[in-house]
């Protein structure tokens, strides 16, 4: 065995030397993978054992972008295991497979298949496969199998012997069917590895070969150009565009920039337009493929060679199909001149090792050449096959990046080419005809996507403005955006922030942005690797321009009236252009949210003098921003200003103490326009909170809704309240949520409830204000008596059936307005549901009920149902999630939905109604009799054939809509407090 291995080895050490000493296209392997060493490295520990888990992964997939020099790596792998350099304890015997070679076999057995280059071994096979566990095969190219792999696992092969479709023998490998004990590495590109997941059933390891480094790059670059002022110009102008600059982390594609940009500057072109979009780079790099050169004329493809080549390479991106063979080319009528036309021309090039076989130069090249099929004219007239669906453009629209990715860099150059100086670019270097009507057809698409019910698709608006900043048309952008009134989009680096900035001041329709910047401004998003501080600071600048372009939507679209910046970080410099915007005059935002925004408290300051300077802004959610005292004092400020138009300002959870309450109380008796006021979550404190009660007694306060939710809050504090409630003729909603006021706090609200002098139109809201059995006895009398309670949240409460039955009197009492009661969580059972139910009959004004998280089972829901199907039950939502409710109940919920033509909001989530109550429900969801709006229920929860019913009602019944979480989080439904 030992004299097999090291024959073997010596048959390794040739072949894969010969291939590692080969001159390639851009020179040596060494050149070419200018990181090899640290790719070996890599390759050291690919199957270590895992930390985590304790296993050593059998299966490890090395990805990255195509030409980054995987198959360099693992070829480099195969050379240093023969010369015993690499998995020398792991393995045994180590066998190559390349996706290339294999597409060219048909049937034979696995011992053949990797026997066929290495005879020695051929009478020791039996004894190789007798310790699978011993053994690595390398299965290089994965994405260029031509296979689908759509064999039922029954029909695969364990026999190594057998002679089988070569198909068949892979898909068996990696499926884990033959040699189940053998180790695998697979090599393929980024946007494969969704082809291959589903093949792998054991424990597998993913590790993403990265490119050449920012000082690799830039090293590149300059040792291309003879001169250090053009390879300044070259590497300043690609790192300008951070897009193109990553994609230099491939040499090759390097290699092939740097070529086309040394034209340019020899031509005294200005190479930083051509650095401006990926399209207008490889359009230039096409181009450069026709430069006359020493008076000789390369030959010109005609319009039918080119249109046969564009179809090619289109079919091959839509099926991940990168590698071509002579069979290929003839299916599209590409014949062997044509053929030799794009080899001399160097977009196609043929494998060293496989005669008839071929592929485009680069991915890139194939991509941008299937872009042009779609705007090549005559490119899609019959061409003597059927149509094929991917030659519908629409299709292409309709992909989405996270699903197709193979497709994206094909749409990044459609758009590309709908840019009309690169079409006549192209045109006029390659004698063709460019048809641009496919912009009308885009604008029509996007058009019917914002008309539709589903638009806009918030999630892929940064997508979009990826592609529509690669068309550079201004003209086309403003077209297509008129039909999003809304964006949404999360900045998460440069290339977010410039393609934003350029989309966002074209559109001219904008009515709302919901934005978020997290690393932007971060130090670690600056190239602090350069040793140059100018290119440290050019970064900086580049930065500050982008984002006062992005900025400059503020007074530049007049439609603007939302913005909500959440969840980012913004440094001085980035506030004070933002704060300079609010304050442009032609800036007419009315409802500004900055939620969770980590900024200089200083800051403050600006937003101070943007709220005198903006007579606009009526609306100012700063949640979740650690602003402080020190930043509610300069708000203050402003607040106290006559020129400060502001109504709602919310500083929930700003890390608030009863220090700033006095200032709050001076912003509260001076401004003539503050109404709503959120203070939730700070540590306020009954000290600070009798401060707000003194302004909420004078007469100038003009405050109508108050959030003190989660304020630290006891009984100490519930006289001042209720002396600013009998006093105060304006306030119109009070929250008290989540502070510990118990029975004693609840006997004073409880008093100035049924005070003659408290004829306030009040929402109350007491959740989780620890109170008992005893506080709704002081409740139930005071509401007796009070006329004008509209709102009541008493959830989270211990009231228990007794305490609900004690409320109940009151509910029905032909005085009482109320018009919302939540009782979610007060451990209620099926005992108080009469009650609850002759409340319903009762009591007009009641419209939402919420019983949520209590034991009210399938028993208290068909007392519940009986009154909901009473003609004089005005219920509209109702609240029943984790009730504790089985499919029994769904006959009742079902007969209810029916008949009641008042109900449209239902929350049944968290209930075990399994697949038998989901029929049940369905059958009523379907019928024209329901009303019902908004379903609450989480489809993910119930089985494969609930899932189905729901998704019919989904489909007959459109304008339901069914989801996990019932609220709306609008003012309308009571949540004012939390939604702002």
């Amino acid at each position: 065995d030992l004299g097999d291995r090291t024959e073997y080895r010596i048959q390794i050490k040739e072949k894969f030397g010969i291939v590692w000493d080969r001159n390639s296209l851009l020179g040596k392997p060494e050149d070419f993978h200018q990181g090899i060493s640290q790719g070996q490295k890599l390759l050291e520990h690919l199957f270590d054992v895992d930390v985590k888990t304790g296993e050593q992964p059998q299966v490890v997939v090395l990805q990255g972008a195509a030409g980054v020099g995987k198959t360099t790596l693992v070829r480099k792998a195969m050379l240093d295991w023969a010369e015993g350099n690499l998995y020398q304890q792991k393995f045994a015997y180590v066998f190559y497979l390349s996706g290339r070679e294999i597409n060219l076999m048909k049937e034979r057995s696995f011992a053949q298949l990797i026997s066929q280059d290495w005879p020695s071994i051929e009478g020791s096979i039996d004894r190789i496969m007798s310790q699978p566990s011993s053994l690595l095969f390398i299965i290089d190219s994965f994405d260029e199998l031509n296979f689908a792999f759509e064999e039922p696992e029954f029909a695969l092969c364990k026999d190594w012997t057998q002679e089988h479709p070569v198909s068949f023998l892979i898909s068996s490998l990696l499926r884990k069917v033959m040699l189940p004990e053998s180790s695998l590495l697979v090599t393929l590109r980024l946007t494969a590895s969704k082809r291959l997941k589903p093949l792998l059933k054991s424990h597998y390891h993913f590790v993403e070969l990265p490119g050449m480094s920012e000082d690799a790059r830039k090293e590149c670059i300059y040792q291309f150009f003879e001169d250090e002022k053009s390879a300044m110009n070259a590497f300043s102008s690609l790192r300008n565009n951070e897009m193109i600059f990553s994609i230099c982390q491939v040499p090759l594609v390097c290699r092939l920039i740097c070529t086309c940009l040394k034209q340019q500057i020899e031509k005294g072109s200005n190479v930083s337009l051509t650095c401006q979009t990926t399209t207008a780079l490889f359009t230039c790099y096409i181009c450069s493929l026709f430069t006359v050169i020493e008076g000789h004329f390369p030959r010109l493809p005609s319009q039918d060679q080119l249109s046969s080549l564009c179809h090619l390479a289109a079919k091959g991106v839509w099926t991940m199909t990168y590698v071509f063979y002579r069979e290929d080319l003839r299916r599209h009528g590409l014949t062997k001149l044509d053929v030799s036309i794009f080899l001399d021309m160097n977009i196609l090039q043929r494998d060293p090792e496989y005669e008839n076989c071929f592929v485009f130069i680069h991915l890139h090249v194939q991509e941008i050449f299937a872009a042009m099929f779609y705007v090549l004219e005559g490119s899609q007239k019959a061409r003597g096959h059927s149509f094929q669906p991917f030659e519908d453009i629409t299709l292409l629209l309709e992909s989405k990046s996270d699903e197709d990715s193979h497709l994206t860099q094909m749409k990044c150059f459609l758009f590309g080419l709908l840019n009309e100086d690169l079409a006549k670019q192209l045109e006029k270097t390659l004698n063709c005809k460019m048809s641009l009507e496919i912009k009308s057809k885009v604008l029509q698409w996007l058009e019917a996507l914002g008309n539709s019910e589903s638009s806009p698709p918030q999630l892929e608006c940064l997508e979009w403005f990826h592609y529509l900043y690669e068309t550079q048309d201004e003209a086309f952008v403003s077209q297509a955006m008129k039909y999003f009134p809304k964006v949404v989009i999360n900045i998460c680096g440069k290339t977010h922030l410039f393609v934003s900035s350029f989309c966002l001041k074209h559109c001219q329709c904008l009515q709302t942005i919901k934005l978020s910047i997290t690393v932007v401004f971060e130090k670690k998003m600056l190239n602090t690797s350069l040793p140059a501080e100018t290119c440290r600071q050019s970064d900086v600048d580049r930065i500050t321009h982008y984002w006062q372009e992005l900025c400059s939507v503020l007074h530049t679209n007049e439609d603007l009236r939302e913005l909500e910046l959440c969840h980012s970080n913004l440094d001085k410099l980035a506030m004070k252009i933002f704060n300079q915007e609010l304050r442009h005059p032609k800036c007419k935002l009315q409802k500004l949210r900055l939620s969770f925004v980590t900024f200089p408290v200083t800051a403050c300051r600006g937003i101070s003098s943007s709220l005198t300077h903006n007579k606009n802004l009526m609306h100012l959610d700063l949640k979740g921003n650690d602003i402080g005292d020190n930043g509610v004092k300069l708000l203050c400020e402003a607040l106290k200003h006559p020129e400060c138009k502001l109504q709602k300002l919310s500083l929930e959870s700003c890390n608030l103490t009863e220090v700033c309450c006095l200032d709050i109380f001076n912003a509260l008796i001076r401004s003539q326009s503050l109404i709503f006021l959120n203070l939730s979550t700070n540590n306020l404190l009954d000290d600070g909170v009798k401060l707000l009660c003194e302004a909420l007694r004078y007469p100038k306060c003009y405050l109508e809704r108050l959030s003190l939710e989660s304020c630290g809050l006891t009984e100490d504090v519930c006289e001042d309240l209720s002396l600013a409630l009998i006093s105060n003729k304006r306030l119109t909603h009070l929250c008290l949520a989540n502070n510990a006021l118990g029975d004693s706090g609840i006997k004073l609200m409880s008093d100035v409830l049924q005070n003659p002098c408290c004829t306030l139109q009040l929402s109350l809201w007491l959740r989780h204000c620890h109170f008992t059995l005893l506080s709704s006895e002081y409740l139930s009398t005071s509401l007796l008596h009070n006329k004008s309670l509209t709102h009541l949240d008493l959830g989270s409460n211990r009231l228990q059936d007794d305490g609900a039955k004690l409320l109940c009197d009151a509910f029905r009492h032909p005085s009482c307005n109320l018009r919302d009661l939540e009782l979610m969580g007060c451990v209620l059972t099926s005992a108080c549901c009469l009650d609850l139910a002759s409340v319903v009959l009762s009591n007009p004004n009641l419209w939402s009920l919420d019983l949520g998280k209590n034991d009210l089972q399938d028993e208290g829901v068909k007392i519940l149902c009986d009154a909901l199907r009473h003609p004089d039950c005005s219920i509209q939502r109702l609240g029943l999630e984790c009730c504790g409710l089985t499919s029994l109940s769904c006959e009742d919920l079902s007969s209810t939905l029916s008949s009641n033509q008042r109900l449209k909001k239902m929350n049944l989530a968290q209930n075990d109604l399994r697949c038998e109550g989901i029929r049940k429900l369905c059958q009523a969801l379907k019928s024209p009799d329901c009303k019902l709006q908004v379903l609450g229920l989480c489809k993910e929860a119930f089985d494969e054939e609930a899932q189905k019913l729901l998704e019919a009602v989904r489909v007959s019944n459109p304008h339901l809509i069914i989801k996990p979480d019932c609220n709306d989080n609008n003012e309308e439904d009571g949540s004012w407090w939390r939604c702002f």
